[in-house]
């Protein structure tokens, strides 16, 4: 797959600002990032989505006063080799790990092995993080559960080894979808997940207990009434991938739709919504 390069040099360097920018970046179909440290910020897009979205990202451009950018064509990237040398084990709430194949294997409750490639859900993000702990904290247990925008299927394979009995894992990317199912087998849990190309279109007729959706704001705005037609009665929404100044749009969307806020966390500016139908 072709990529193109975004790199960005920012003037006022700040984590925070950074989160920013990956998030807009993110809508306008970046889908991996990398920081050299607070200054370097290099975004990557598929070739095939820049020229849909080539206009916003000029204009974006155009807005960073406090920042220099260069867009670059890649070579083919062995991304492989780039997570192999990247990719560290996180642990969760000292009950999981989230690993590469070739770490060693750890002594907690739940093993999570995962080969990212290219695919969003490592857990080294924070709305990764925060989803899985949520998973972690959450009776699972015989309940039918779909992870929306699966990427590397991370969050579809945590349900599985929590006692879901069958959880549906939908992503609208080939190489995400391609990505998760190769997890999925490794983590041994392919007869409780199922793995679908797609987008919420798929969920017609298909009814859930729980739906992890960590995705973005503007998807989940425009995908939220069907979520909530999908919910069972008495179902749990959580939401992740959005920053704290899009929280209250976020819940006044779900409000209208007939589904409260059970609560909201956050972490490095990032923020999780759990919603009750």
């Amino acid at each position: 797959m072709q990529y193109k390069k975004l790199e960005i040099t920012l003037a006022h360097p700040s984590e925070e600002r950074q989160e920013i920018i990956i998030a807009t970046l993110a809508d306008m179909g970046f889908d991996s990032f990398d920081s050299e440290n607070e200054s370097i910020l290099s975004a990557y897009i598929p070739s095939s989505e820049y020229d849909a979205h080539a206009n916003d990202i000029t204009l974006f451009r155009d807005t960073l006063t406090d920042a220099s950018t260069e867009l670059e064509d890649m070579e083919d990237v062995n991304w492989n080799a780039v997570w192999e040398s990247n990719f560290s084990p996180i642990e969760v709430n000292d009950r999981c790990v989230v690993r590469a194949p070739f770490h060693s294997v750890p002594k907690v409750e739940y093993d999570l092995v995962i080969m990212p490639k290219m695919s969003f859900g490592t857990g080294h993000h924070a709305t990764t993080c925060l989803m899985l702990e949520h998973l972690l904290n959450r009776n699972i247990e015989g309940l039918r559960v779909l992870d929306m925008g699966c990427g590397t299927g991370v969050l579809a394979i945590l349900a599985a080894k929590r006692g879901a009995c069958h959880v549906d894992a939908i992503d609208i990317d080939e190489w995400a979808a391609e990505n998760a199912t190769e997890n999925i087998a490794e983590n041994n849990v392919t007869e409780r997940v199922e793995v679908m190309l797609g987008d919420a279109s798929l969920l017609k007729g298909r009814c859930y207990d729980l739906i992890v959706a960590n995705i973005n704001r503007n998807i989940l705005l425009a995908d939220m009434a069907r979520y909530a037609d999908t919910l069972s009665d008495d179902g749990t929404l959580i939401i992740s991938g959005f920053l704290g100044i899009d929280c209250d749009i976020l819940t006044q969307k779900a409000s209208s739709l007939g589904l409260h806020e059970e609560c909201r966390t956050g972490r490095d500016e990032w923020f999780s919504i759990v919603l009750r139908k």
